[in-house]
């Protein structure tokens, strides 16, 4: 069985060219400060909230245009990579005291020391970055249903309120869900992120693209964005504060979905 996880960072993976904008855009967002830059080329930072424990992060990469993955916080590193293998995971890299591993359709995730977080960050200006959304071709889709569902027994796993979708939510008071969404066609699989804005998504929106962000599309319970690197997130109708899904007759309308 694996290892309870205690808490749950979101990575922003940006390409190295747009590393500073990608910082400036989601610490104006998130309405936190920026860290020390570490890692062998200053490559990580982390996002500092006031009076709260950080659970988002900032990674320059080099290949590719980026995305988004998770760092799952535990007591006992060796023990849940050992049970992320088991369910199907690989090794990625191995580093002293963490691990980069692969799920069995490719997302990348690592297994890193709880240094004891355990105070989430507010919701701020109407929203809250609380999900990650791993976005997979239809020959995975159920693996990974069963990989993170094997892998976070302790999270409610649990079909979305449409049938593409399977939500695995954490116990209360971690920061961060996931979401998986089964595409149309065949593709490799990618993450993005999602922020819960419940029903003013119009204002987040407006808030965002005087930031710098774009609109890319808008459907009744989510609006898909470009930020200023050019790496696509939603904003959607969850309630910001519990990420349920919108209440019936609230200023989101339209058929409601987890994402």
């Amino acid at each position: 069985m694996s290892r309870p996880v205690r808490w749950a960072h979101v990575f922003v993976d940006r390409p190295t060219r747009s590393f500073a904008r990608a910082c400036d855009f989601w610490t104006a967002v998130t309405d936190t400060s920026l860290s020390e830059a570490r890692g062998e080329d200053g490559e990580f930072v982390t996002l500092l909230p006031k009076d709260a424990d950080a659970c988002v992060k900032v990674q320059a990469v080099t290949d590719g245009d980026g995305g988004a993955h998770l760092d799952l916080a535990v007591r006992d590193v060796p023990g849940f990579v050992a049970a992320a293998r088991e369910l199907g995971a690989e090794t990625a890299a191995a580093h002293d005291g963490w691990t980069v591993l692969r799920s069995p359709a490719g997302q990348l995730f690592c297994a890193v020391p709880w240094h004891g977080e355990s105070v989430r960050p507010p919701v701020v200006a109407g929203s809250r970055l609380d999900q990650v959304c791993m976005d997979l071709p239809p020959s995975a889709y159920e693996s990974e249903v069963a990989f993170w569902s094997g892998l976070l027994p302790d999270w409610s796993a649990r079909p979305g309120s449409r049938p593409e979708f399977h939500v695995v939510e954490p116990p209360p008071g971690l920061p961060v869900r996931i979401l998986l969404q089964r595409l149309d066609a065949e593709s490799a699989v990618r993450a993005h992120l999602d922020l819960a804005c419940g029903p003013d998504i119009g204002a987040v929106r407006a808030r965002h693209e005087g930031l710098g962000a774009v609109l890319v599309a808008r459907h009744p319970h989510w609006t898909v964005m470009r930020d200023p690197t050019g790496g696509l997130y939603c904003l959607t109708a969850r309630d910001a504060e519990t990420g349920g899904l919108p209440r019936a007759g609230s200023r989101a309308t339209g058929p409601t979905a987890d994402h």
